[in-house]
């Protein structure tokens, strides 16, 4: 477990003392790096030694797959069908809104270090919510720029993304409208472990710019109520709302009847809990690679309305994987 590490928020988490899938842990003693998959397998590892440092040095090269060698859990057919499903579930009255997401995957190639990726994405893809996490049996590789949950004492923030574009003048009605669908989810998420009267959304669909893209984002904060903590916070708003969709229990079901493959942390939660000074910062598993076994697979994905036009979400998933694929793949930087 010597070459476990964790490289969050500016961080650097080395000396792996335990892992553990109780979210309680969260709430006692220590440092943590955490992986929650959208499935809702949990990976907490506390780190004995955690100071300000850089990202370390790679101790081997990233060649990356072949841009060629990449399979997506959904063709473009199987995605435009699932779009126009999802409308008609919209037209029942069986949801308002929903995500759907394909995977990537590809064969990792021998020898590769994935730090040394890590470094390309901090190169040619900066993100607010960065994340190299190394553990055994899992590395996770990140370039998030949604803020799922952060925590300063009993104040909790979260900062959903929806809405996507190449430009600003890219961004429909349909853009807005969603983001405050997923506001008033999120509102009430949290509301259900929060003070009475507490939840506020300070920015409601602000632009924001990223390499090649930009983002419509809300902020939502919140007073956690006493007596609650990670657990009843997870219980209360995971999935994310902005990957799931409106009502989340509906989205959610339909989600499961049209996604062939799990997501895996993509959608998920990555980031880091300091449990002793009642800090954390964890981000939405977007723009997330994860790398198991000689697989690393990578996640992208489209809000759908009734406004929908399936050949268009098609494209915001090939928009939103573009950047991050190339980088990844072989000859995606020099």
């Amino acid at each position: 477990m010597h070459d476990s590490l964790a490289h969050v928020g500016g961080l650097l988490a080395t000396g792996l003392r335990d892992v553990t899938t109780d979210l309680a842990a969260l709430d006692g003693p220590g440092w943590w790096a955490v992986v929650v998959d959208y499935e809702a397998k949990v990976t907490c590892a506390r780190f004995d030694e955690v100071r300000q440092a850089p990202l370390p040095a790679a101790s081997g090269p990233w060649a990356g797959p072949s841009p060629s060698s990449w399979r997506s859990s959904l063709d473009r057919d199987g995605y435009e069908r699932g779009v126009r499903r999802i409308r008609d579930y919209i037209r029942q009255g069986e949801v308002y809104q929903a995500n759907l997401c394909r995977v990537l995957d590809a064969p990792m190639v021998p020898g590769d270090d994935p730090l040394a990726l890590a470094h390309r994405l901090a190169e040619g893809n900066p993100a607010p919510h960065a994340a190299f996490i190394r553990l055994p049996g899992l590395t996770v590789v990140s370039a998030s720029p949604e803020l799922y949950l952060s925590r300063d004492g009993m104040t909790v923030t979260s900062r959903p993304i929806k809405g996507t574009g190449v430009s600003a003048a890219d961004l429909l009605d349909k853009d807005y409208a969603e983001n405050v669908m997923i506001v008033d989810l999120v509102r009430n998420d949290l509301g259900i472990v929060a003070e009475v009267g507490s939840v506020e959304v300070p920015e409601l669909c602000v632009v924001e710019e990223h390499p090649g893209l930009v983002h419509l984002v809300s902020t939502v904060r919140a007073r956690l109520a006493p007596g609650r903590g990670w657990p009843e916070l997870f219980a209360a708003t995971f999935p994310p709302g902005s990957v799931t969709g409106a009502p989340k229990s509906s989205a959610l079901h339909i989600i499961n009847e049209l996604e062939p493959s799990p997501r895996g942390p993509y959608c998920g939660a990555v980031g880091w809990v300091d449990a002793d000074r009642r800090t954390a910062a964890l981000a939405v598993g977007i723009r997330t690679f994860w790398i198991t076994g000689d697989e690393i697979r990578f996640g992208t994905g489209a809000g759908i309305t009734w406004g929908s036009e399936p050949r268009r979400e098609w494209h915001e998933t090939e928009l939103k994987a573009a950047r991050l694929i190339e980088l990844a793949s072989s000859g995606g930087l020099a």
